[in-house]
């Protein structure tokens, strides 16, 4: 029987899985691929759609009864964090309307642990790719954005309020947890199923080429030199494997979430569950 897997069509993703959605990880299943933004699979993951799911971190402690968090696979360094995008001179969000690009995201999820003491009187979930033209045109005050988002947004005459990221790593000292990647319970063993990840991984580091034009057909008109950048920064050694800094790196981002009432309360015992 083939695999079901969800990932996004950003370059990282399918850099990281072209191997194993082409086959050609030895022992590995077929796949069957569905693309789809973050915020689409966190849903989908709730109702156990997929075998394996790319879903944010953020969304984990909904998941974590149905779905074994695999060490490898997913998003989380430095220096990449999510964005507040301004057009103008504002500095601070108090009153302002705000698009984010979903409600269980990683993202949002860092915004409201920084924003907590200048609220926004209003936020919109609106597709990621709307977010910066609306700011630009004055539909939204701010936007939060997310991955390549990072080298484009002076071309739409926006300046960064605040660098997500920068805020979360010099406030912690940890690197920022943005995408995991999910194995359901029951349908896969969480063991073979990072092995075959990790195995991908492996491809794709050794010949960078052989997953080019997969990546670049889905690429959404990303410029080369852009999809280069986006797969530098996203892929990483947390890609191969979380480690102790990795494992860390979700447990504060979950615990100061639950203690702020953003998330429920996920258990040490459950935390240390996630990868058994």
């Amino acid at each position: 029987m083939a695999l079901s897997l969800a990932i996004s069509p950003c370059p990282n993703d399918t850099f990281v899985f072209d191997a194993l959605v082409h086959g050609r990880v030895p022992g590995a299943p077929p796949v069957e691929v569905t693309y789809a933004d973050v915020d689409i699979t966190n849903t989908a993951a709730e109702r156990g759609a997929f075998d394996l799911v790319k879903v944010s971190y953020a969304a984990l402690p909904w998941l974590l009864d149905d779905y074994h968090l695999l060490p490898c696979g997913g998003a989380l360094g430095r220096g990449c964090g999510p964005l507040v995008l301004t057009r103008g001179d504002r500095t601070d969000l108090s009153g302002a309307t705000v698009a984010v690009p979903g409600e269980r995201t990683t993202a949002y999820l860092l915004f409201r642990l920084w924003a907590a003491d200048q609220a926004p009187a209003r936020i919109e979930v609106v597709p990621f790719h709307e977010i910066m033209p609306g700011v630009a045109a004055g539909r939204y005050d701010a936007g939060l954005v997310i991955h390549e988002a990072r080298f484009t947004y002076p071309r739409h005459g926006l300046t960064a309020l605040v660098d997500l990221g920068e805020w979360w790593e010099g406030d912690t000292g940890l690197p920022i947890p943005l995408g995991a990647i999910l194995a359901r319970r029951g349908a896969l063993d969480p063991v073979e199923a990072a092995a075959w990840i990790r195995e991908s991984v492996r491809q794709a580091w050794a010949d960078p080429e052989a997953s080019r034009e997969y990546v670049l057909a889905h690429a959404q008109e990303m410029e080369p030199d852009v999809v280069d950048r986006h797969i530098g920064l996203y892929v990483n050694e947390f890609t191969a494997d979380l480690g102790g800094a990795g494992f860390a790196a979700v447990e504060a981002l979950l615990g100061r979430a639950a203690d702020a009432g953003l998330v429920p309360q996920t258990s040490s015992s459950r935390a240390t569950a996630w990868t058994s």
